[in-house]
């Protein structure tokens, strides 16, 4: 479930709005979405993949986190936010995902 908007880090580009299949953000007074209906989330990490400035963290939990937890916490989070992001490889200069898969049956398809 969708957890951090990282202020510090968003370029309020607005991508995260537009990609949520559930519609959990809108903008706020400064520009920067904010988490509006946060029981909305799917924990598809839509809005984490596309966010080009890894300003967001999505927790792989299904409910939102209790308080405290350190999967809501900016400052204990650091570089796992957009982690997801860089798993998948998307991203300049990153390598994509799939490129690293060694099962054969997949990759053979790639290099043909």
């Amino acid at each position: 479930m969708i957890e951090v908007v990282s202020a510090a880090r968003c370029v309020t580009c607005d991508i995260c709005i537009r990609v949520c299949p559930t519609d959990v953000f809108e903008r706020g007074a400064d520009g920067v979405p904010v988490i509006a209906r946060q029981g909305d989330c799917q924990t598809c990490f839509m809005c984490e993949a596309h966010c080009p400035a890894d300003a967001l963290y999505v927790a792989p939990f299904a409910d939102p986190v209790p308080p405290g937890s350190p999967h809501a916490d900016e400052d204990v989070l650091g570089a796992a936010l957009g982690e997801y992001r860089r798993l998948v490889g998307w991203g300049g200069g990153r390598t994509p995902g799939s490129r690293l898969d060694k099962n054969h049956l997949f990759t053979r398809r790639l290099r043909s």
